[in-house]
């Protein structure tokens, strides 16, 4: 078992999809860091552009604040449906290849 262990972890397939995942996290995070770190920004960078009246009370600042909020949100969904449509199936067939 153990010799099966080391031979799957030395595949081609299984590093493939150790990159893939690898990619994948990386690309959803740097989205993340856009997001928040463009809106502290832009609350530090430009003020009067946040306070900006889109109604009576509301201000331009409070609806980005809750789309960075959604944002994040949107990403983690995005990752769960990429894994279980993708990452886990292969997984799981790498993982049948160590049954007995």
């Amino acid at each position: 078992m153990q010799k099966q262990m080391q031979d799957l972890l030395d595949s081609s397939e299984f590093k493939a999809v150790v990159a893939k995942r690898w990619r994948v996290s990386v690309i959803l995070t740097l989205l993340l860091f856009v997001i928040y770190y463009g809106f502290i920004l832009l609350v530090g960078l430009d003020k009067p552009f946040l306070a900006q009246k889109i109604g009576e009370v509301t201000t331009l600042g409070i609806p980005l604040a809750v789309l960075v909020i959604v944002g994040a949100w949107v990403l983690t969904a995005i990752y769960i449906a990429w894994s279980n449509s993708a990452y886990d199936p292969e997984i799981e067939r790498l993982r049948a290849r160590l049954k007995p």
